[in-house]
């Protein structure tokens, strides 16, 4: 039972990660969208590709928060 619990608890711990990389990446498109939006001097154009940067490593971070959840839950339910 306390093993149950433990691996709930896990999941819940992987799902709340995994939900919270997306919230982050959201924020960072919608960044990236208003620095597209506007007119650019050169500072704004390096503003928009930093944002893109950023857009694009958090994107990855999602990626590995989904593939954590996914595996754990494959283990829970599939055992492998």
């Amino acid at each position: 039972m306390a093993n149950e619990v433990d691996q709930t608890a896990e999941l819940d711990r992987l799902q709340a990660a995994y939900k919270a990389a997306v919230e982050q990446w959201i924020k960072a498109i919608r960044e990236e969208e208003a620095l597209a939006s506007v007119n650019h001097s050169v500072a704004e154009v390096d503003a928009w590709e930093a944002a893109h940067f950023r857009e694009d490593e958090l994107r990855d971070a999602v990626k590995a928060a989904k593939k954590d959840y996914e595996d754990a839950l494959r283990r829970e339910f599939y055992d492998f």
